[in-house]
């Protein structure tokens, strides 16, 4: 009588030959949101899903045969192969990011998941590596540096202006007439709160970050809030030669909120509308309400938002192009969106490059409890 003989387990080749298996492994590679390139034992690649045809700039067709190297082209395929990395340590996955060489010649960063499929006897029988593209993370990143870079250098220098003046104010100050040292006090105190609005956009981006931004709720009058920044804008507005229009019809009631911080979403918002905008251009706030919410809105004529910058404006230290020569460090639109956020409302934008923007700010009548994101 002959032995039975214990196969064991389903092997991989036995898995793959069963076709609902196989559409499913296809379907599951494809509908991930996530390049997916599958291998061999000897690195040849035997999946290429969508993504990864989208990522690289090949077709399936081009690619399965070939060993993943020749395709990917990998900032560390000749140095140090990630599936090689999990062959050698004998860990699940390696997660490390590098670089891919699209088709075109494009090189792009990219986060990688690589993941090794061995046997009971430890033999490779084939890998699996995820990838994704992180362009903009590293972009962000390098702006982040820039802008803290160039933080600490504004700093200075506007130290180093009043430093001067002072001093010059102590060793000559028998020599001065009057109008020359209203003049020197002049440009100190210009210095003075341009430091100020450095320092409070860093405050609150420090907040921002630890999560420590706690708001201050009292009784606050929308209308007179904006009335007064109004006012202080249409001196700013008449000198840049702007138009600064209020349409705001009907009263609105008094809401729980922190004035201070919304007087910070409004002069930002305000700010941003000026520094884009050009000279005879015309600005509107205007407010309005619904059943539930009140709603501020700012438009401008300006410049615009270009259409690839617009889903990012109000991620931190993102600026856009166009703003690389303009003050600011990209952190305001992300603190009115904390700050709207933390009162229980949204904000909006609409643009059009050469068109203007306009900026949607919404208030909830009723006070309601802000859950933080994540």
């Amino acid at each position: 009588m002959a032995a039975k003989i214990d196969k064991g387990p389903p092997q991989v080749e036995e898995i793959s030959s069963n076709g609902h298996d196989l559409n499913f492994h296809r379907f599951l590679m494809n509908s991930l949101p996530i390049a997916i390139v599958t291998v061999n034992s000897e690195f040849k690649i035997t999946g290429f899903n969508h993504w990864a045809e989208q990522l690289t700039g090949y077709s399936e067709k081009d690619a399965v045969g070939h060993y993943c190297g020749e395709i990917l082209q990998g900032g560390m395929c000749k140095i140090n192969c990630p599936l090689r990395a999990v062959i050698k340590k004998r860990q699940t996955v390696v997660r490390v990011d590098t670089t891919i060489t699209e088709r075109s010649g494009k090189t792009i960063p990219v986060q990688m998941n690589t993941a090794g499929l061995f046997d009971d006897e430890g033999r490779l029988l084939g890998g699996l590596e995820a990838f994704q593209d992180i362009s903009r993370l590293k972009a962000l990143e390098r702006e982040k540096a820039n802008l803290i870079s160039m933080f600490a250098h504004d700093i200075k220098s506007s130290l180093t202006i009043i430093g001067g003046f002072v001093l010059r104010l102590i060793k000559k100050r028998s020599s001065l007439d009057e109008e020359k040292i209203i003049k020197y006090l002049d440009v100190m105190k210009n210095e003075t709160g341009r430091l100020s609005f450095l320092v409070n956009d860093f405050l609150e981006f420090s907040r921002l970050q630890t999560g420590k931004l706690k708001l201050e709720f009292s009784p606050t009058s929308l209308d007179k809030e904006l009335m007064e920044l109004f006012d202080a804008y249409q001196v700013k507005a008449k000198q840049a030669g702007i138009n600064l229009k209020l349409e705001n019809e009907a009263e609105l009631p008094i809401i729980e909120a922190d004035a201070n911080r919304l007087r910070r979403v409004f002069t930002n918002l305000l700010d941003n509308a000026l520094k884009f905008s050009k000279r005879e251009d015309t600005i509107t706030l205007s407010t309005d309400q619904t059943e539930k919410d009140f709603v501020v809105k700012i438009k401008d004529e300006g410049v615009g938002i270009d259409p690839e910058d617009l889903p990012f404006i109000f991620e931190t230290f993102n600026r856009g192009k166009g703003a690389e020569k303009r003050e600011g460090f990209g952190l305001g639109l992300a603190t009115v969106k904390a700050i709207v956020e933390a009162h229980g409302g949204q904000v909006h934008v609409k643009s059009a490059l050469g068109k203007g923007s306009a900026f949607k700010v919404i208030l909830p009548k009723v006070r309601v409890a802000h859950k933080p994101a994540g």
